[in-house]
């Protein structure tokens, strides 16, 4: 087995979880099978009771586990199967030490980072290992090269590389050469310091990926290559890409990463025939339709709150040879200034899930304005929540219907705190959380859509549709098309006689990939281009 351990310096957000999923994407398309972990540094056990204003999106796996966000780029990019080995914080690793301490595990043995720790560190890496029976493991470090909090996962990776070998683990180390714009050039003196950092923890990076604005000429690559040891063909241009994320497993084969990790560890497999992924860059680059798809939310402001959501419509676009224009809409405005002044003229309308009661009435509103006025519609998790509240206000007339997260006190609570919920006093991995099965009725979008009556979508939640109210919504003509199989939890709404209404209690967009694009995200770009053509007819 060969492992590959990517690290960052300089500044955080460098795309380190970028480099190794396009990594990822170019050895399997060499043929090998290939597994993708995190290790992050911070004191949570997991980030599911973060803020998304510190930590951005929580993604969920399959078996429930709350992680970083990094891991939906794995699985975006990649066919690794992911589960709770393949995220690590800190938090956790402290956290099974001292279990094993309390209970003795250690004999009696005086507790210490150094082997302790790191052990527990390393022993992640060889249970990915043993689940995963991959030829390849990629395992990004999170946090920057220097960081105190960072240096146990080092030291670990440190001891663990020399064990197996220079032909079975390497290092790939993703940094940054700013462009000074006052001198007009690029600089490698932060590069070079973040190495020097890197080597003083007793690592050598066998690839140093530049991440730069500006193409990296023949001088400043012998620069970086003489200063921080590594061979010039292994200082690599990481320039930004022009149009998608998607671009960088081509932009990495160009540069050869591919070869070179393929000729240190020894792996002799034919190139990576990209042709297909080259088709879905095509599709983003020059697509034969445009539309424009409003993103009604409360972290508008934040890029990584709604990573997914907004990676699963462009490939909804991709689905349907569309590019698609995202307009992020802040739900507190639309309560401001009035839903068609900020939704007017959008092909479609997309709720995502959420918390707290902030730009909930805002959200209601656009739910409105999307159904009164023929606007396709998809709400996710809390998408369809407020879906179901529009509907009990404005046709049901149930005066003050609310959710009773948002309203405790409301005469109409046609979303209700789930039964398995009512006596949860813990937050963290608390939730109805991972991969549910649902049944899909006849005759529906949904099930038109998915092209099945049984699925299995990720969830995140602890509300729900109140079924006291299940006959009202019934008769008024909202459809329940996917339940629980056993009929009690309602899975997804929609409205007929509408170009496209449909909200899911899940979340749709964990299970989006750019080659092969969510059934509901697909068919509601699909609407909404066809809106948004009539519209110019």
């Amino acid at each position: 087995m060969k492992y590959i351990f990517v690290t960052g310096g300089v500044v955080s957000s460098l795309g380190k979880g970028l480099t190794a999923a396009a990594l990822g994407t170019l050895l399997e398309n060499r043929g090998l099978k290939v597994a993708l972990q995190k290790f992050d540094p911070y004191l949570n056990v997991d980030p599911g009771t973060m803020s998304p204003f510190q930590h951005g999106e929580v993604y969920v796996l399959d078996d429930g586990t709350e992680t970083d966000l990094d891991l939906g780029h794995y699985e975006r990019f990649t066919h690794t199967q992911l589960t709770r080995l393949n995220n690590l914080t800190s938090g956790r690793v402290y956290l099974n030490v001292i279990e094993k301490e309390r209970r003795g595990d250690y004999l009696g043995k005086t507790v210490q980072v150094i082997p302790h720790v790191t052990d527990e560190i390393q022993q992640r890496i060889l249970d990915v290992a043993a689940e995963s029976k991959a030829d390849v493991i990629i395992t990004e470090i999170g946090g920057t090269t220097g960081d105190i909090e960072g240096l146990p996962f080092l030291e670990a990776i440190r001891e663990f590389a020399l064990e197996q070998g220079p032909q079975n683990a390497m290092f790939i180390h993703v940094t940054y050469v700013p462009f000074i714009k006052a001198a007009g050039e690029l600089k490698t003196k932060p590069t070079q310091q973040s190495v020097a950092k890197l080597r003083e923890i007793g690592i050598f990076p066998n690839i140093i990926a530049c991440r730069c604005e500006k193409p990296l000429d023949k001088d400043l690559r012998q620069k970086i290559s003489m200063f921080c040891n590594v061979p010039f063909e292994a200082v690599i241009e990481a320039k930004d890409v022009d149009h998608s994320i998607y671009e960088m497993p081509l932009m990495l084969q160009r540069e050869r990463v591919d070869q070179l990790v393929c000729d240190q560890l020894r792996l002799d497999r034919p190139a990576a025939n990209m042709a297909h992924w080259q088709e879905i860059i095509r599709k983003l680059i020059a697509p034969q339709h445009r539309v424009r798809i409003g993103v009604v939310g409360k972290y508008i402001g934040l890029q990584d709150a709604y990573k997914s959501v907004y990676e699963a419509v462009i490939h909804g676009g991709v689905g349907n040879d569309c590019g698609v224009e995202l307009v992020q809409v802040d739900a507190e405005d639309i309560e401001r200034h009035g839903a068609e002044s900020k939704l007017k003229g959008l092909g479609g309308i997309l709720v995502p899930g959420g918390f707290g009661d902030r730009g909930i009435e805002g959200k209601i509103m656009a739910a409105q304005y999307a159904r009164e006025n023929n606007v396709p519609y998809l709400g996710l998790c809390l998408g369809m929540q407020i879906a179901t509240i529009e509907f009990a206000r404005n046709v049901l007339k149930l005066e003050r219907a609310h959710s009773a997260e948002f309203d405790p006190a409301s005469p109409h609570p046609v979303i209700a705190m789930l039964d398995s919920q009512l006596k949860v006093t813990k937050k963290g991995g608390t939730m109805r959380l991972g991969a549910q099965p649902c049944q899909l009725g006849m005759d529906t979008l949904a099930a038109k859509l998915y092209g099945a009556f049984v699925i299995k979508e990720r969830h995140r939640h602890r509300f729900e549709f109140n079924n006291n109210y299940r006959d009202k919504f019934t008769k008024a003509g909202f459809v329940f098309s996917g339940t629980s199989p056993d009929g009690k939890l309602v899975e997804i709404i929609e409205i007929p006689n509408h170009p496209f209404y449909i909200a899911c209690q899940f979340h749709p967009e964990f299970l989006s990939k750019p080659d092969q694009p969510h059934p509901l995200f697909k068919g509601f770009i699909s609407a909404a281009h066809q809106k948004a053509h009539q519209k110019a007819l």
